[in-house]
């Protein structure tokens, strides 16, 4: 029994004996953590910026809701492009379950400059839009400077840039002018990125009124904007193409912006399992080289296995003392992996104006991986110091 009692090991006693090998070999044990550290920290940040990605997305989602439909012509039966009857709008704003309505009309053969003298096919890809003041509010968008169209303003040449149609002009506050085909604009205001109608970034916007009489264009809208009651969404999506058109209501195309956001929230996670391989390559390398490390510490350390033994440590106390080591220098290295990884993400998603998001299975996992990996790395070495016998170990050679 005294013997036995000897030979006894706490949990402390596993502790302190499992981390010997780290605190004498402390360069050895930091690379060998290293390559752990890498694995982890690579799988916590694809998690954690993939999420805080989504999350972002989904919070702009919620922000601008569900609710905005867009009507556009599609194509008759002859697979001649439709158009819209000029009664459409106002017929969509009398639609039950129809709060707000937008039209707009994309004003061809028109072109946008910051003066007269720079050559017409210079265009940037910016197109000249005529909007219904109601469009601000409909879409949801922001402005970055000035104000939005009105009844006053939309029978004046003054248009409303859209960002990217600023910053192709090089106009970044209200008050300059541009050449609109044939005479000067005053622009009046400035858009920021219109998240759910972002055709509208590159566009110069003017009033229907101001359309009609400087360039003859119908109200016959291209696009039509509208919010639904939130509740009613798919009720209302399916009688606009009636409303729209009565007569030919399958030559309406009717779309809801969201589903765009909803399905590119979806796709941040679509390489998600890609980048989790990758990680889960580094954490594989990550362990054989903690295999590798702790083979070479068993054959090192082979005169204190053999000492060990002659002192009465069975084979199981050895095994044990060189799994502990093994699991302590994983847990270490996914320690190290996850906190990495965490800053990494936050550091990420406040460089991209996003709340950061770490999945608490990602730093929960992060450190059970990495133990794991530990424990399936050091259980070969751990047998092969068990089964040295006591004469073996302290043989010289």
């Amino acid at each position: 029994m005294s013997a036995l009692a000897r030979s006894r090991l706490s949990p402390a006693d596993v502790l302190r004996t499992g981390s010997l090998g780290l605190r004498v070999r402390r360069t050895r044990a930091a690379l060998s953590a290293l390559g752990i550290a890498i694995g982890v920290a690579s799988m916590v940040a694809v998690l954690g910026i993939s999420e805080s990605s989504k999350a972002d997305l989904l919070a702009q989602l919620d922000k601008l809701g569900t609710n905005l439909l867009r009507v556009a012509p599609g194509q008759s039966f002859l697979g001649d492009d439709a158009v819209l009857p000029e009664a459409a709008a106002p017929m969509l704003r009398r639609a039950d379950g129809v709060e707000e309505v937008a039209a707009t009309e994309s004003i061809s053969g028109r072109t946008v400059r910051r003066t007269p003298y720079i050559d017409e096919n210079e265009t940037g890809g910016i197109g000249l839009v005529a909007a219904d003041p109601s469009l601000l509010s409909t879409t949801g968008a922001t402005l970055a400077h000035g104000r939005f169209l009105d009844a006053a303003t939309a029978r004046y040449p003054t248009v409303v840039l859209g960002a990217d149609a600023a910053a192709a002009l090089g106009i970044h506050d209200a008050g300059a002018r541009v050449w609109i085909t044939d005479r000067w604009f005053t622009v009046i205001g400035i858009l920021n990125p219109v998240t759910l109608a972002d055709n509208l970034d590159s566009a110069a916007l003017i009033g229907f009124d101001a359309a009609v009489s400087l360039y003859g264009v119908d109200r016959n809208a291209s696009t039509i904007f509208l919010r639904t009651d939130p509740d009613r969404v798919e009720g209302v999506r399916d009688m606009l193409g009636r409303v729209a058109n009565p007569e030919h209501p399958e030559e309406v195309n009717v779309s809801r912006p969201s589903d765009a956001l909803e399905a590119k929230a979806a796709a941040k996670t679509a390489f998600t399992s890609l980048f989790l391989g990758l990680g889960a390559v580094a954490l594989l390398v990550g362990g054989v080289g903690i295999a590798n490390v702790m083979v070479i510490s068993v054959l090192e350390r082979r005169s204190e296995i053999g000492l060990r033994r002659a002192l009465g440590a069975t084979r199981r106390h050895v095994g044990v003392q060189f799994l502990a080591e093994s699991l302590l220098l994983a847990a270490c290295g996914g320690i190290c992996g996850t906190l990495l990884g965490a800053a990494v993400t936050i550091g990420y998603a406040q460089s991209e104006g996003w709340t950061a998001t770490v999945p608490p299975i990602a730093l929960a996992g992060g450190v059970g991986v990495a133990v794991a990996v530990g424990a399936v790395a050091g259980l070969y070495p751990a047998l092969r110091a068990a089964r040295l016998s006591p004469t073996e170990a302290l043989r010289t050679t």
